[in-house]
């Protein structure tokens, strides 16, 4: 938003320039005045006490008065110029997995100690911050689905409960895929005021709990008329699952400060987010490490775009009544100078 003050009929300020002509015709036009003394010493006496800057006086008076009234019938007026946004935005919830195989080090690069699930919150919050036209809302599960926020555009408070997240927090072990996909796809149902409404998925694990399978939780989302991008992260292979402490989501670490395995977690078996995208016409993805689920995000980002159009206009706040209140001050000043101190004897 921008302001600055501009007159609303500008051309009545060349009235301006009559003022100096008639201070000049002013200082020229009208003839002495005089008076009789009996005698001269009487008149100098007199003109000893004579006030000679009392005419220029009242003159600038009523000149800066006249001025001031000219600016007022100019109409001035204080300008804001406002620029809002009219978004058509992409309805999202976000479906995170907070099972425990999520504490696996697998994708993290050499000499780190970062989980699966710090990396899925890192890209995520990215994700977020760089939408800020579209509803968000997330859902987050292990053996059954949880409500962490929803759909809102204070992405501020969104991310906030991102950060309070952890594995452990849901202490019923599992992957309740289905049942999570059926939680978004209800809170997204009935939003008609929206581009397109989606759900993306993030997991690690099988579906191995709850009560609706995946592929029938993702016909009852196309039915709805909402997409299902599916993400499946993790390495290929066996990797160990590390020793932490589930109230705090944080790493259990030996005397020598050395992670320490709990089990070894075996690679899972993706086909059926596949399945589930299928249904949906949206997409499904892969991702071993930080920068391809990066990547994928940034894909989706591009592939469902906001519609955002602005709309200017400019309002006004007259500001007319203070040279003219201005003005009247002047005029009523010049008024008692010119009845009391610089009173003229005609």
């Amino acid at each position: 938003m921008n302001g600055n003050i501009q007159f609303q009929y500008p051309w009545v300020l060349g009235l301006l320039a009559l003022l100096p002509v008639y201070a000049f015709l002013r200082g020229q036009i009208g003839k002495l005045s005089a008076l009789r003394f009996s005698s001269a010493d009487i008149a100098r006496a007199a003109g000893a006490a004579a006030r000679a800057a009392a005419g220029r006086l009242m003159l600038f008076l009523r000149l800066l008065s006249v001025g001031l009234g000219i600016a007022a019938l100019a109409g001035p007026r204080f300008a804001n110029d406002h620029t809002e946004t009219q978004a058509s935005g992409v309805d999202i919830m976000l479906a995170l997995d907070l099972s425990w195989s999520m504490m696996a080090l697998d994708m993290s690069g050499p000499n780190e100690r970062v989980s699966r699930f710090d990396i899925a919150s890192a890209v995520l919050e990215d994700f977020i911050r760089k939408r800020p036209s579209d509803r968000m809302g997330m859902i987050v599960f292990s053996a059954v689905p949880y409500l962490a926020s929803p759909l809102t555009l204070n992405h501020d408070w969104l991310v906030e409960n991102l950060h309070r997240l952890h594995v452990g927090l849901i202490r019923d072990l599992g992957t309740a895929i289905g049942d999570a996909t059926a939680a978004a796809a209800k809170r997204l149902n009935g939003l008609k005021d929206s581009k397109s409404r989606i759900i993306i998925l993030l997991t690690d694990g099988d579906n191995n709990k709850g009560e609706i399978d995946p592929v029938p939780a993702a016909q009852l989302a196309a039915a709805l008329g909402e997409k299902v991008y599916t993400i499946g992260i993790g390495i290929e292979e066996p990797c160990p699952l590390p020793k932490f402490e589930p109230a705090t989501g944080k790493l259990v670490l030996d005397p020598n400060g050395n992670v320490i395995p709990a089990l070894i977690l075996q690679p899972a078996n993706y086909t059926v987010l596949s399945r589930m995208s299928a249904l949906s016409h949206a997409k499904s993805y892969r991702a071993i490490n930080r920068r391809q689920l990066q990547n994928i995000y940034d894909e989706i980002d591009r592939l469902e775009k906001t519609e955002v159009k602005l709309r200017r206009f400019t309002t006004y706040r007259p500001l007319f009544q203070w040279p003219l209140l201005a003005a009247f001050g002047l005029l009523s000043l010049e008024l008692v100078l010119s009845n009391t101190r610089y009173r003229r004897v005609p």
